[in-house]
């Protein structure tokens, strides 16, 4: 053959029988087939063989298989994000007419979609109390067809009663989706709390050093996966395999990293609760927190977010203005990687509650405690008054 089709079409000349500890990293789209008679465009790629890299590599469904594995779940799904976690979970279940719940303590991103994207598409999605447990059943309706559960919820730290809820979801035959970054998928035992779906932004503790966008969709049974599948399937969701590979190695670490973040995060959390100025700390493992009972019965661990809430004469202003002399903290979005954030939230909208731009969001990252706390000690002394 020619040079340039010898190139187009090269055979393979290295030795094979290479074993690595580490995952290879299948990049592709196009999978070949031995005959025609094999062609076939189908996502359940476990069961059958490859038939398109949209519905994931070798490398993402490994990934996909060992988060499974970490949660206990009947199968698993790999997304861009851990907002198309949620978008995949939404479409899946609900259709227009239908009726969602979602607390009003949930990751930011799902309320928006919930207020703008599906009220457009005829889908009504209520928010309620995070810490409203059994009582949820006075809320579902003959058209529920999900509810939404985050614990502990984004900023604010409720910890919901899952197992009620779940209880109470599964009479009225109403399927119950958390949000289970928090806890990466060990903390907390979703399945074995009656959860019927459990997503990750895997974007956080997984991926653990602030590089990678990714998410999984777990489900309970054989039930939920070909409703899921059928939704994942048509939306596309191709992901990465380069950054599979990342959420891979950062699996290894999960557990070591954990720990320490807990260590650490106690530390801070406890010195910062002794502080003057702090009306409360918001941390799940402090029983200023609320939920923290539920939490100490659920969980088996906490990770390294909480908030603090300064003391109400203090300035908003002084608040921000601590944030900016931070210089260790960094000011960022997201969380669960190695290095602390800090991140004020000005207009926070809580029923009831009137944070007053006085409510500050941490996360420990891999520093060491003693330099975090002197870098909150001189935020202090200069953003303060």
């Amino acid at each position: 053959m020619d040079w340039r089709t010898r190139l187009v079409q090269p055979q393979q000349l290295a030795p094979t029988g290479f074993k690595s500890l580490t995952v290879p990293t299948y990049r592709g789209s196009t999978v070949l087939f031995d005959s025609q008679a094999d062609v076939r465009d189908d996502w359940k790629q476990q069961q059958d063989r490859y038939t398109y890299g949209l519905y994931g590599t070798p490398t993402a469904m490994e990934l996909a298989a060992r988060v499974g594995q970490l949660e206990g779940a009947h199968h698993t799904f790999t997304v861009p994000g851990g907002q198309a976690a949620i978008t995949l979970v939404y479409f899946a279940l609900c259709s227009a007419g239908s009726h969602a719940l979602v607390p009003y303590s949930a990751y930011g991103p799902n309320k928006e979609m919930a207020s703008n994207l599906l009220k457009r598409l005829g889908v009504e999605v209520e928010p309620y109390d995070p810490l409203i447990g059994a009582d949820i059943a006075a809320l579902i309706r003959p058209n529920t067809a999900l509810i939404w559960t985050e614990s502990p919820g984004s900023v604010t730290m409720e910890i919901q009663d899952i197992p009620a809820i779940c209880k109470a979801a599964r009479a009225l035959g109403v399927p119950v989706a958390i949000d289970n970054t928090y806890a990466a998928g060990v903390l907390f035992d979703a399945f074995a709390h009656g959860v019927d779906i459990s997503v990750q932004a895997l974007t956080k503790y997984i991926g653990g050093h602030s590089d990678l966008l990714l998410g999984t969709v777990s489900v309970r049974n054989e039930h939920l996966k070909e409703v899921v599948g059928d939704t994942f399937k048509q939306l596309g969701l191709a992901v990465s395999p380069d950054d599979c590979s990342l959420a891979l190695r950062g699996l290894q670490t999960l557990g070591i990293r954990l720990t320490h973040l807990e260590k650490s995060t106690l530390a801070i959390a406890g010195w910062l609760a002794e502080q003057p100025m702090m009306e409360s700390v918001l941390h799940p493992a402090f029983a200023s927190c609320p939920g923290h009972e539920i939490w100490k019965r659920d969980f088996t661990g906490s990770a390294s977010v909480f908030s603090i809430k300064f003391r109400d004469e203090i300035p908003a202003a002084q608040v921000e203005a601590f944030v900016n002399a931070l210089k260790v903290f960094r000011i960022g979005m997201s969380w669960g990687g190695v290095t602390s954030l800090a991140l004020v939230y000005p207009n926070l909208e809580r029923p009831g509650k009137n944070y007053g731009g006085r409510l500050v969001r941490l996360n420990i990252g891999l520093e060491a405690p003693e330099d975090l706390r002197s870098d909150i000690e001189q935020a202090l002394r200069t953003g303060i008054k």
